[in-house]
């Protein structure tokens, strides 16, 4: 099933039992089965045990994915061309907050970028569940970052409540919410549940959904004008629109930006991607056993651009623009970015860069896997979605 991945290590492989242990007895509790999206919730999330609470490496060379900002500094230097005239707009008071900060990358180079675009915000807020990656981030802004500047980045439990104006940022954060999985049996959508098969390995079952399940797929199946056929499987993340709304908080002008891998509605659930998308990522391999090893991988699912686009208007924001990574980059000036830091290296360096820029920006790379989808409210975010706008695809 993953024979081909690398096997972990003994202190590994004991983690994951505990993780196992831990979700057997949830099941059992829950009387034999719990929905799979609670299993994403707890082997992502679990205090301790779950792959973003505990300690081991996840992003870069030596964990399991590597993600945009992590390739250099070009797509953060990009991203900051394509807000500082919302922060030009807002003024002094505005505040960036960034949502899973990675390593801490994108916070020290978008920083860095801010300044020399004179577009510094008055706080740079990372709301970053893992106390691991927390601490990571914290070190490389104290390291990397002039001490006027790291001053400026302060770490929060939850969204900003009190009444703010700035920017939300989130780079692959949606992908790793934990999403309901429904499956049609006999024209009835059924919701996908986790229990413990005979030999006590975690298996796929099903049971009838709720009502909220059935009414998301239910609108699904209206916007797409047909409906799923018996055995279609899939996610419905019902819960965005209030996730967005809490992500929001208090943010009364600004704008809100979110960069993830997926798709508008009527390709995600196209009919020939009838298990969904959901899938495990292990030592830069991606594979279909999210099942294998709880805790030692990460599970996502792609996005549904469309149900964004519903959830942040339905937030009271303005759809500023969709389009893909590539398009975004390039008419925010990534070109530009490149330029100046090829003036700051060497050959090598130059060399580096132009790599990194393919694999921001080719379509066989990142550029069109990944969307890019944006939201204002009494600013003009608009401009950032000149070059390629594909708002009317959703």
């Amino acid at each position: 099933m993953h024979a081909s991945l690398p096997i972990p290590s003994d202190d590994a492989l004991r983690h994951s039992q505990q993780l196992s242990q831990l979700l057997a007895r949830e099941i059992t509790a829950q009387g034999g089965a719990i929905a799979f999206s609670r299993f994403m919730e707890l082997v992502l999330y679990a205090p301790g045990w779950g792959y973003y609470s505990a300690g081991a490496s996840k992003i870069g060379a030596a964990g399991d994915f590597t993600t945009a900002p992590e390739m250099g500094g070009l797509f953060a230097a990009t991203i900051a061309r394509a807000i500082a005239p919302v922060l030009a707009q807002i003024g002094a008071r505005a505040q960036v907050m960034e949502l899973g900060g990675g390593t801490g990358a994108f916070a020290v180079e978008v920083m860095r970028a801010l300044q020399a675009l004179e577009a510094l915000p008055a706080r740079y807020a990372i709301l970053e569940p893992s106390a691991d990656l927390r601490q990571r981030q914290a070190e490389r802004v104290a390291a990397q970052l002039p001490a006027e500047l790291a001053a400026r980045v302060v770490w929060i439990d939850g969204p900003i409540e009190e009444d703010w104006d700035g920017i939300v940022f989130a780079n692959e954060v949606i992908d790793a919410l934990p999403t309901p999985r429904f499956v049609i049996v006999d024209g009835q959508v059924h919701e996908e549940t986790v229990r413990l098969g005979p030999d006590g390995r975690f298996v796929a079952s099903s049971a009838p959904a709720d009502v909220m399940l059935e009414r998301a797929v239910r609108h699904i199946e209206k916007d797409l004008g047909q409906c799923f056929a018996d055995g279609f499987r899939s996610e419905a993340l019902m819960q965005l629109p209030y996730w967005v709304q809490a992500v929001a908080g208090g943010l009364k002008r600004g704008a809100m930006l979110f960069v993830d891998y997926g798709y508008v509605r009527r390709e995600y659930y196209l009919a020939d991607r009838d298990q969904g998308t959901i899938r495990a990522f292990y030592r830069h391999q991606v594979h279909n056993d999210v099942f294998a090893w709880p805790g030692l991988q990460d599970i996502t699912a792609s996005v549904d651009f469309t149900a964004m686009a519903e959830a942040g208007t339905g937030a009271g924001f303005e759809l500023a623009g969709y389009t893909n990574q590539a398009s975004f980059l390039l008419g925010n000036g990534i070109d530009q970015a490149l330029l100046q830091a090829e003036e700051l290296t060497d050959e090598v360096g130059r060399v580096a860069l132009r790599e990194q820029l393919k694999r921001l920006t080719l379509p066989s790379e990142m550029g069109e896997r990944f969307g890019v989808i944006g939201f204002q409210r009494d600013v003009d975010f608009e401009p950032a979605f000149a070059l390629g706008d594909l708002t009317w695809r959703l």
